[in-house]
């Protein structure tokens, strides 16, 4: 068992070229400020994660870990590594730090999840993110691969069971409402019309294929970082703070699954199955089966918005409906706050932002801030058992997490 202690997330509205920032400078700020919200020193840490996709291409800096004793000298000697999993890496640096904690190595870690998006233009951007798919093999027409990697995981579902554009627009209205709750996300601040969730060209114009503006996570700078410990640590950092023991959230169970890079490839491997992708389907289940628990205990979920058709791909998966009836949940309000169960009350990537080695650790913290109530405004009532969903690449890894007290 792997407790969180806590954590922190900067403000993913933030643009850090503006600032006069480099990444390092984003780098130091999480680790002061995650150090500060959980009353812990440098030297109390022993070993420390980095989760980030695509520092080298966007920034130009490899080797991410050196900024932890660059952040702070008391850092100077600790074991660091960074993880690249695209879209998952935040997920892969947790799961990481966690297994290291289960071994017996460490008793504390620290894990930084961050990604700088925001320095370079949109077809620039694109062209980086586009490495996460298989490169020189897939999307050569066109230079926005993920939307055109998604819009033909909406014509797959539009084949096999009916899609309604529709719902995906609620989706993505949903996560913005959200988002105006989360004092860190990135369109808390931005207004909508009516017109702005329809399939109106002026007003939510075509990127590719079937793909639209608002069904498009954001492009965002942003960093997250949690701290993770073992079950002895938690103990002396709880008994030390008069603080019980049990609510002090825990990982209580992870899935981690693979499949091939290209997207075709995984489609034509699901072709007798119920569920687009199988793989998600197993990571899911065998971070339920490992916490013990059913869907009808989680309170809540933080998924993967990378676009609205990804979320509707999660809901089914997830289990909340059988395959390809995600709209129904959709049409009951059962995703919003309030509903049967509460999808993204954070906003999600959609409404909060996407800096993408940051995404896994920033839906960590927030289940752990779910299930100990300090959610604030986003909070769902009542929440004890939270699930995340992290997905990189057109699902190519997948990683889930539940966190509980």
């Amino acid at each position: 068992m792997t407790y969180i202690l806590g954590g922190w997330q900067s403000d993913f509205a933030d643009n850090w070229t503006r600032k006069g920032w480099e990444i390092a400078d984003a780098f130091a700020e999480a680790v002061g400020e995650g150090l500060a919200a959980v009353d812990l020193e440098p030297k109390d840490i022993e070993t420390g994660h980095v989760g980030n996709f695509a520092a080298e291409l966007f920034a130009g800096q490899g080797l991410l870990g050196g900024f932890f004793a660059l952040a702070h000298p008391d850092f100077n000697g600790m074991p660091t590594a960074r993880h690249e999993a695209a879209c998952a890496s935040g997920s892969v640096a947790i799961l990481a730090a966690a297994a290291e904690l289960e071994a017996g190595r460490y008793d504390v870690a620290c894990v930084v999840g961050i990604e700088q998006m925001r320095n370079v233009g949109a077809e620039q951007a694109a062209q980086h993110l586009g490495s996460a798919a298989w490169a020189g093999h897939e999307y050569l027409d066109t230079p926005f691969a993920w939307p055109k990697a998604f819009s033909d995981l909406g014509d797959e579902y539009e084949r096999r069971y009916g899609l309604d554009y529709r719902h995906l627009m609620r989706i993505s209205e949903i996560n913005f409402d959200n988002a105006k709750r989360n004092s860190n996300a990135q369109t808390r601040k931005w207004a909508f019309t009516p017109e702005s969730f329809t399939a109106n060209d002026e007003t939510n114009p075509i990127v590719v294929g079937r793909t639209r503006k608002q069904d498009c996570g954001q492009i965002t700078d942003g960093t997250s970082i949690i701290f993770l410990a073992s079950p002895k640590y938690a103990a002396a950092y709880a008994a030390k703070r008069n603080a019980p023991l049990e609510r002090i959230p825990k990982i209580k169970g992870w899935g981690h699954r693979s499949a091939a890079i290209p997207f075709d490839n995984k489609v034509r491997a699901s072709a007798d199955d119920a569920y687009v992708f199988p793989q998600v389907r197993r990571a899911i289940e065998d971070a339920r089966k490992r916490a013990n628990v059913s869907l009808d205990q989680v309170n809540a979920i933080e998924t993967h918005d990378c676009f609205a058709i990804t979320e509707y791909m999660a809901i089914d998966h997830l289990g909340l409906t059988a395959p390809g009836e995600a709209w129904k949940a959709i049409e009951a309000n059962d995703i919003t706050i309030g509903g049967k169960l509460p999808i993204n009350p954070s906003g999600g990537l959609i409404g909060g932002g996407h800096p993408v080695g940051a995404t896994g650790v920033r839906m960590a913290l927030d289940a752990a801030k779910q299930v100990s109530g300090r959610a604030g405004d986003y909070q769902v009532e009542g929440a004890r058992t939270v699930q995340t969903l992290n997905i990189g690449g057109s699902a190519t890894t997948t990683v889930s997490l539940v966190i509980g007290t």
